[in-house]
């Protein structure tokens, strides 16, 4: 008898093909695998968008054929006090939050990891790009091999707990790999394209969906001297560091230089454009963020020379890191960084493996004659 046959696993099933990929994977090296479908979400009036039962079709399928049981929960009250409140406080305070790691601490491993643990596992799997790796010290989480596919930034605040029940069977391998390994096994949905768009929630027009949360409130667009250049929908539909979308083309007497989002004036409801990609106004030097979550449970000793990303599949930026008293921290970077932006999150690395990370709260503005900030930052914000 294999070591592992005994070994109940339940594996996230999405409808994707990376978590049937998982659950094959773990089917191949003799585990009693199980798969869990979760509904997250549910708007009776959002019919138009909703994809979950094509998705649970597509998980039976992969269960069919790999000749495992498959269960079915809800999980959308949680979802939407957990994660769904937050991300409609944090565009209502002129952030953009990014749902997808509330998704994963608050509900795939913690309620998915909780009812697994009910029905019996022993761990709960997911199709992360991610590997884990036992020490002394606890689990360290660290990229994939597949860099183009590494998902450690939206794992960051997971806790060691959680992390010691999880496996991520496709942190070794490259996503072409895995989806011909689904086309060889005969899953419909090998060529299925990868989810985007707001976790559980899915592809939509996002203007529209979330006006159905928050009411609109139109306003001035600036330019950094102050003119008017028009009108704004709302301050919520827009983000730094943006270029399509905000309609002041064609300005007369201005060059023909495309317009940037710099900064969201919340307190007069202005947003603020600049010309040039790399305008100064859309340059930072530092960062504060707040609600810290260190993967190993323990935070670092500072400063800390490492690396972070301020946004998904950014390339790793070195940074000195260091604790303030007010129990934030900061980021000092050896190079500017193009809009940060409150509300998304900073991640820290060193080498390869993710120490963890937390929310932006405010970042400072590069100036390119100024001394390189301090630790703690002098004025962030």
């Amino acid at each position: 008898m294999s070591p592992n046959s005994s070994t109940r696993v339940i594996v996230g099933l999405s409808g994707g093909v990376d978590s049937a990929v998982a659950a094959l994977l773990l089917k191949q090296q003799d585990y009693a695998v199980e798969g869990l479908f979760m509904d997250n979400w549910e708007d009776g009036e959002d019919e138009t968008y909703c994809t979950a039962a094509e998705d649970f079709q597509d998980a039976r399928q992969v269960c069919d054929t790999l000749g495992i049981p498959l269960h079915r929960v809800n999980f959308a009250a949680e979802y939407r006090e957990r994660v769904f409140r937050h991300f409609l406080d944090g565009y209502a305070v002129g952030n953009t939050p990014n749902p997808d790691v509330l998704c994963n601490s608050e509900i795939k491993f913690k309620s998915f990891l909780e009812h697994a643990l009910r029905l019996g596992a022993a761990h709960i799997a997911t199709g992360h790009y991610a590997r884990l790796v036992q020490a002394s010290s606890g689990v360290r989480l660290l990229k994939a091999r597949d860099g183009g596919k590494d998902q450690s930034y939206f794992l960051h605040a997971v806790p060691q707990a959680a992390l010691a029940r999880a496996l991520f069977p496709l942190g070794e391998f490259m996503k072409s790999t895995a989806r011909e390994l689904a086309r060889e096994s005969g899953f419909a949905n090998h060529a299925k394209k990868d989810s985007t768009g707001i976790c559980f929630v899915g592809e939509r027009r996002f203007t529209e969906f979330l006006g159905k949360y928050l009411p609109a409130q139109p306003g001035d667009i600036e330019s950094a001297d102050g003119r008017v250049m028009g009108r704004h929908q709302g301050l919520m539909y827009y983000t730094l560091g943006q270029r399509s979308g905000i309609g002041i083309g064609g300005q007369r007497d201005a060059d023909e230089s495309p317009w940037y989002v710099a900064d969201k004036d919340v307190k007069r409801n202005v947003l603020v454009v600049v010309q040039g990609h790399d305008h100064p106004r859309l340059l930072h030097s530092a960062l504060t963020a707040t609600e810290l979550r260190w993967v190993s449970g323990n935070a670092p000793a500072t400063p800390l020379s490492c690396a972070a990303k301020t946004r998904y599949r950014q390339a790793d930026q070195a940074c000195t890191l260091g604790s303030n008293q007010d129990g934030s921290w900061s980021a000092c970077f050896d190079q500017p960084q193009r809009a940060i932006t409150p509300g998304q999150y900073a991640v820290f690395y060193a080498g390869d493996e993710c120490l963890g990370g937390g929310v932006i709260a405010a970042a400072e503005a590069y100036e390119p004659d100024a001394a390189r900030p301090s630790l703690p930052l002098r004025n962030a914000g």
